[in-house]
């Protein structure tokens, strides 16, 4: 009898909870989806559970109007909410080409490291390593509590006193939890053995901004961790106004960097995505990032880019100039990639001054037949008057809504 009563109260509870988790997610599914890419379904959750589709026809497309009706569905099949999708058609957007400073935190504490415990009875092994923790893990939680920056998780191990530590640990895209028993080092103070990083920033290039959708693109390429060389996942974050402050320029096997200043009280923007295709947000006000005299630009299809002369947009100085380049190569690509096209800077002033492709001109905007066609992303090493640039419309593309 008690166990049928504790079963029954145990699924009890789980019905609950399971109400509670999937009205809170319904609840926040907007009514309105914005769209940039045609497509026939928009996975727009981070945890693969809501799908978007249309109701009324098989694809989002430029045939269609620029709002239909469709479905937020349970894992694809199930529909519990009807929402409007707005598909923007036009694709205009103000460039950018100007500095901007960067601060990301991370979702969870990326592990970069390990080192043995010097106590007082002499050397002990990383108990990190001994909890089977590799570079590049995320420690997400500790005995079941979201960890969200390094204090938390220095705090949790202080207060342990030495006792075993459940932690929840991401590798990739998969979650397994380790016990982990911190120890007393010579210094009287509980350690793991570990080093680890919550946040980075940095200078980068805004690539352009959507007006309509209050959004912005820049880099062109992911902030991976500059010990691991994973893609940080975002938690958090905001853009900056950013000045110039020096240049370092590119020579062979050097590669030069542009060396920028920026205040946390200058905050224009929320970073929201860190994707293969640069980092994403929104916008606070768009008139603190648009350039004096600026117009607005059509992104261009990949398959209207060419060979041949185009014009990038870069800050080397106190504004934004226009300097002459070459797309020496169009590389015909059918998924998202950093290196859609080879490029040459051929503008004499801006190897003056920067010897080529820099540091912190990533994002710089392309443009070529009165179109925005794509943004650099890396120089050749040995080549710092070449590089590589990415499809704007790959860029642009991942503008979508995400919840």
């Amino acid at each position: 009898m008690k166990k049928t009563s504790k079963k029954s109260a145990f699924l009890m509870l789980f019905s609950i909870l399971f109400i509670l988790y999937f009205g809170n997610l319904v609840y926040n599914i907007p009514s309105t989806i914005n769209v940039t890419k045609q497509l026939n379904e928009l996975n727009i959750t981070k945890n693969q559970i809501i799908k978007i589709t249309p109701k009324n026809t098989n694809y989002v497309n430029y045939d269609n109007a620029n709002s239909i009706k469709g479905y937020a569905k349970l894992f694809g099949i199930i529909p519990i909410k009807e929402v409007t999708i707005n598909f923007n058609k036009d694709r205009k957007v103000y460039v950018g080409g100007h500095s901007i400073g960067v601060k990301l935190y991370t979702e969870g504490i990326l592990v970069v490291g390990f080192s043995d415990i010097e106590t007082q009875y002499g050397k002990k092994q990383s108990p990190a390593v001994l909890a089977n923790i590799q570079i590049g893990d995320m420690i997400v939680e500790v005995n079941n509590k979201r960890i969200r920056n390094i204090k938390e998780l220095s705090d949790m191990i202080i207060n342990s006193n030495g006792k075993p530590l459940t932690l929840k640990v991401k590798r990739k895209e998969k979650y397994f939890e380790t016990t982990i028993e911190p120890i007393l080092n010579k210094n009287n103070q509980y350690k793991l053995g570990v080093w680890v990083r919550d946040s980075t920033s940095g200078i980068g290039t805004l690539t352009f901004i959507d007006p309509k959708l209050k959004k912005f693109a820049a880099l062109g390429h992911p902030i991976n961790d500059i010990d691991t060389g994973q893609m940080l996942n975002v938690r958090d974050g905001n853009i900056y106004k950013a000045k110039i402050i020096d240049i370092e320029k590119g020579e062979k096997g050097k590669p030069g960097e542009l060396r920028g200043a920026f205040s946390e009280e200058d905050v224009v923007g929320k970073l929201t995505k860190n994707t293969l295709c640069g980092i994403y947000g929104e916008i606070k006000d768009v008139n603190d990032l648009i350039l004096p005299n600026s117009r607005l630009y059509y992104i261009a299809n990949k398959d209207e880019v060419k060979e041949g002369a185009a014009k990038i947009l870069v800050q080397v100085d106190d504004s934004v100039k226009e300097y002459n380049i070459i797309i020496e190569k169009v590389n015909k690509q059918n998924s998202p990639n950093a290196k859609s096209m080879v490029i040459r800077i051929s503008d004499k002033t801006l190897i003056e001054k920067t010897g080529g492709i820099v540091q912190g001109m990533s994002g710089s905007p392309i443009i070529q037949d009165d179109k925005v066609v794509g943004a650099v992303t890396h120089v050749f090493v040995n080549r710092p008057d070449m590089g590589y640039a990415i499809y704007a419309e790959w860029m642009y593309n991942e503008l979508n809504d995400e919840f």
